[in-house]
């Protein structure tokens, strides 16, 4: 689903990435390991096309991401992929409801379509009684949740996430996990996950280490 070929990146004189190569399939929760600095968030930020490589090529389902225009690859990013980050990012002035519902606007799609779609998933996240409830009034727990929600609210092709329970207690961090892999196996979602903990990465369905710019 997910092609990397060569992917080199740097940052001034820093040589980041030194031709990574990696192909995710559908379905299935990957881990990227490694020390800080490692390369692991700018490699991610690249396959989220949040970032560009210095060369190198980044491929979703064939096609070539250096191909689209800034429109047209900001509408397959809004469509295709979701990102969950350890901090929730959610907007303080909305609801869970609405923060939702903001990627799906993004994408044009209907406020009724939007908002069930939405309520469906708060609803399988356990958060139906939450959904008018502002981020001021969540547990850092129910935050996370609702970020998930939004992640997925356009029936993405795979989610990224950057130690999405780094910021949590243990208890919110091992239901977050399990969720994860609830998602894979209910809905075949992948996942690409950026972590330091190690427990949930034994559980992936593989493990990507990254060492000095390079899988390992």
């Amino acid at each position: 689903m997910i092609k990397a070929e060569n992917i080199k990146k740097s940052f001034g004189t820093l040589e980041v990435l030194k031709g990574i190569n990696l192909e995710i399939p559908q379905g299935k929760v990957y881990s990227i390991v490694g020390a800080s600095g490692a390369g692991k968030t700018t490699l991610l930020q690249i396959l989220g096309t949040l970032g560009k490589p210095d060369s190198g090529e980044i491929y979703f389902h064939n096609k070539k991401i250096s191909a689209f225009s800034e429109n047209e690859l900001s509408a397959f990013r809004n469509k295709e992929i979701g990102f969950v980050f350890q901090f929730h990012h959610l907007l303080p002035e909305f609801t869970a409801l609405e923060n939702v519902c903001i990627p799906a606007f993004i994408a044009r799609v209907p406020k009724p379509e939007a908002e069930k779609k939405a309520l469906s998933l708060l609803g399988y996240l356990g958060l139906t009684d939450r959904i008018q409830h502002k981020p001021s009034e969540l547990s850092g727990g129910e935050k996370q949740r609702v970020a998930v929600a939004r992640a997925l609210v356009n029936n993405p092709s795979v989610v990224l996430a950057d130690e999405p329970s780094g910021n949590l207690d243990s208890a919110n961090r091992d239901d977050l996990h399990d969720l994860l892999f609830k998602l894979r196996d209910d809905f075949g979602q992948t996942f690409i996950i950026v972590t330091h903990d190690d427990n949930f990465a034994e559980r992936s369905d593989k493990i990507i280490h990254i060492r000095d710019g390079i899988i390992v």
